[in-house]
């Protein structure tokens, strides 16, 4: 069955995230979840995330902030 997630035009570093993960032999689940979570995070940041830096990491959402 195909999958939105996985199955949608990609970028490059989104294909290379794929790539990855097939070769670790990762369930397309696990890679469903992993690209999901990596688009949240570009959403957190508002840019790509290999533009990401050790700060912006460490900086949690306003949400999770105590």
């Amino acid at each position: 069955m195909p999958d939105p997630v996985l199955d949608t035009p990609v970028s490059p570093l989104r294909q290379r995230l794929i790539d990855d993960m097939n070769m670790r032999r990762f369930s397309r689940e696990t890679q469903r979840n992993y690209v999901r979570d990596i688009g949240r995070l570009a959403t957190f940041l508002g840019r790509s995330p290999d533009t990401a830096t050790a700060d912006d990491l460490r900086t949690p959402p306003r949400s999770a902030a105590l």
